[in-house]
């Protein structure tokens, strides 16, 4: 703009509008600029908020980490109801459904929400395999918050008969099939839950109690402590896991019953998942230690613990937030795994590698695709705790 624009324009103030709020309105004003007044609402809010509101602005910003976050949550929280949403119990077998492809369920019909008709099975004479059809002139209305099957306990603390969904009378209802004992595939997969997402968690709670005091007090004190800590983790790295999961999980006696099973399995997966963690916090410690706040709490006489619990292990939280959901499934990976060779849980436990050790034969999976359905919560599950992941550690990064 020309000089004699510029005179113009000031000669002029309506030429720019009236005066307000806009950039605009200094051109023609005496006034000092003022900077936060002309901050965008947006912006002053965010200066003002604290760091714990940035983060769940952040976290809320990615949509695939609030979906997989509630999704986790819902799964978590129905764990100990499980007896309650799920038909059947988990041993309940019908010997004249072995291998039951999955049931119709038609919705609001005559009258009812959900209706089923009864499988009659026949011999098929060429392939020699039975043959389910549904009965469509027989219907079966689902029964709903009744009492059926054998009784569910509730931790240990109370049993009960009532169910959300029962089959209905003189029917089954195989929503994803039965197995090779008649057993209902989608009661399994709900009851095997229990101890597949659990068995993640306890897990990870070893591993990051091992990692978390070895690897701080190695970056903490270094020396000879931290000399020993870096080779024990190059050694247990340089081993290739699945033969030692293998190993150890070989080596339980066969004659322990399925908790004690469980808890060995989960202390494998946790002893031999903590070296990659402890080398992270390791050098996190290596930096923080120099820190004047560091240097400040040891010159007032302050505890080592103290220190590293209450002056250096906080500022790690964020990055520990973010590996503890990304640990999880590789702990329900590994457990999947043993189940699935045989040497992880064993029945009468219930897994989802336990029921993907029966689709191990390519045969049975041919003719009867509905086996292999637990992997479909392995995934979802698995997938859900990488998304969450990726939104904490985006959510908790003081640089973003």
């Amino acid at each position: 703009m020309s000089r004699h624009g510029i005179d113009h324009v000031a000669g002029d103030p309506h030429a720019l509008g009236h005066r307000g709020g806009d950039l605009d309105s200094h051109w023609v004003s005496d006034e000092p600029w003022d900077a936060e007044a002309d901050l965008q609402a947006l912006e002053r809010k965010d200066l003002d908020a604290s760091t714990t509101t940035l983060i769940f602005r952040r976290f809320f910003r990615h949509r695939l980490a609030v979906i997989s976050g509630i999704y986790l949550l819902a799964i978590y929280l129905a764990l100990p109801f499980v007896g309650f949403l799920a038909p059947y119990a988990p041993a309940t077998r019908n010997a004249d459904a072995i291998y039951a492809p999955p049931q119709e369920i038609h919705w609001f019909t005559d009258g009812h929400l959900a209706v089923t008709y009864p499988m009659v099975s026949t011999i098929n004479m060429d392939t020699f395999q039975p043959d389910f059809v549904s009965d469509y002139e027989d219907p079966r209305p689902v029964r709903w918050f009744t009492s059926c099957g054998d009784p569910w306990s509730f931790l240990g603390l109370a049993e009960s008969r009532v169910r959300l969904i029962c089959p209905p009378e003189g029917a089954d209802l195989f929503i994803l099939g039965s197995d090779r004992l008649g057993r209902d595939i989608h009661s399994r997969i709900m009851h095997g839950a229990q101890l597949s997402l659990t068995v993640g968690l306890i897990g990870v709670a070893i591993s990051f109690g091992i990692g978390m005091v070895l690897g701080g007090f190695a970056g903490y004190f270094g020396g000879w402590f931290d000399a020993v800590v870096q080779r024990s983790i190059e050694i247990i790295r340089s081993m290739p896991e699945l033969p030692i999961w293998l190993a150890l999980s070989a080596a339980i006696p066969a004659n322990w019953g399925p908790v004690a099973v469980f808890f060995m399995i989960s202390v494998i997966l946790g002893l031999l998942d903590w070296p990659g963690l402890a080398r992270a916090v390791r050098s996190k410690f290596l930096s923080l230690r120099e820190e004047d706040y560091v240097r400040a709490a040891e010159l007032m006489g302050a505890s080592t613990s103290r220190i590293v619990g209450s002056h250096m292990m906080p500022n790690f939280m964020s990055h520990l937030v973010a590996s503890a959901t990304l640990s999880i499934p590789t702990m329900i990976l590994g457990e999947t795994a043993l189940s699935l060779l045989g040497l992880g849980l064993r029945p009468p436990a219930v897994s989802w590698g336990l029921m993907l050790n029966d689709a191990l034969d390519l045969t049975a999976v041919e003719i009867y695709p509905w086996l292999l359905a637990p992997m479909i919560p392995v995934i979802m599950v698995v997938l859900a705790f990488n998304f969450l992941g990726d939104g904490l550690r985006d959510a908790l990064d003081p640089y973003s």
